[in-house]
């Protein structure tokens, strides 16, 4: 039966569903980013060009969240309470600042990533390189997947012929946009099928695999689908854009299995991002039961970076 396994890590937690030793869905709430479902008190601070709220309390310090749906009766300066519709996404796109909608309802914490047992996730590890490189790879091609401002593109490519390929590519698609929790406008760009049965094919596999909900245009004549799902967090692979940090998260992950004084090194981007956070350093110092020290090597890859004994 598949199981959820939550992770909770220095600066994110991690959540897993496990069926048949695979991980087939990920999620990752990282710390410092409200996540969604919380509610919290906040004023109105702009109306124009976009209505922006900002959180009072200063558990939040001061972030503020959009309201797509705007708001009427309150004016600049006056207080409402808004729940969190999707995080900030921050990274390549820190202009994106958190979604939210008003509400009735009094302050609450955010649900739980998801309902499961706490443990260290197997095959995580494949999972970033995963996120890292964007391909998945399937019998008869592979997927390029690539965040862009607009929407999330999924490019197929492989050697079958095209009707073939298109099918066990939407197959494939469907498995790795729940793998990488990939939410928001995604675009398809499959091989173009001239026969319209073909096409119907791969929108029935689509349907089939694709978690629900969701919305999607029928392939049109050049091999373009366009999927939009729930988004409530940034996708794995959009964590994996913003590099220096997802490396200092995954670093410390890997870092957490030591014992005693250890260094780390790592790229000279990762190590600016561990002085940052001197909130991490101490808690995996806390972990490790000794001090940790960093080391900034500008020959290593990004992905590079590993722990040794100080």
């Amino acid at each position: 039966m598949p199981e959820w396994v939550i992770e909770e890590g220095i600066g994110e937690t991690r959540a897993a569903l496990i069926d048949n030793d695979e991980i087939v869905e990920a999620r990752v709430r990282r710390e410092g980013m409200t996540p969604a479902g919380t509610v919290i008190e906040t004023k109105l601070v702009a109306v124009a060009p976009r209505v922006t709220v900002e959180a009072l309390s200063k558990e939040f310090g001061g972030e503020r969240f959009l309201l797509p749906r705007g708001v009427s009766g309150v004016s600049e300066g006056g207080k409402l309470f808004v729940e969190v519709t999707r995080e900030a996404l921050g990274g390549s796109e820190p202009w994106k600042l958190g979604l939210a909608r008003r509400t009735d309802e009094e302050p609450r914490d955010a649900p739980p990533l998801a309902d499961g047992r706490p443990g260290r996730i197997d095959g995580w590890n494949d999972l970033l390189e995963e996120a890292r490189e964007g391909h998945v790879r399937f019998d008869g091609g592979e997927l390029r997947i690539e965040p862009t401002a607009a929407m999330t593109m999924i490019d197929v490519d492989g050697w079958l012929v095209p009707d073939k390929l298109s099918q066990m590519a939407a197959w494939a698609a469907a498995r790795a946009i729940r793998r990488l929790d990939i939410g928001g406008s995604v675009g398809i760009d499959f091989p173009t099928l001239k026969d319209k049965a073909a096409r119907s094919q791969v929108d029935s596999i689509l349907d089939d695999y694709l978690e629900k909900p969701f919305e999607r245009t029928a392939m049109n004549g050049f091999g373009f689908v366009q999927v939009v799902r729930p988004r409530r967090r940034a996708s794995l692979i959009e964590l994996a854009a913003d590099r220096a940090p997802f490396e200092a998260r995954a670093l410390l992950r890997r870092a957490e299995r030591e014992i005693g004084a250890i260094r780390l090194v790592a790229h000279p981007a990762v190590v600016a991002v561990l002085e940052r956070e001197k909130g991490w350093i101490d808690a995996l110092s806390r972990s490790v039961g000794g001090a940790v020290t960093l080391r900034a090597e500008a020959s290593l890859a990004m992905s590079g970076a590993y722990a040794e004994q100080a």
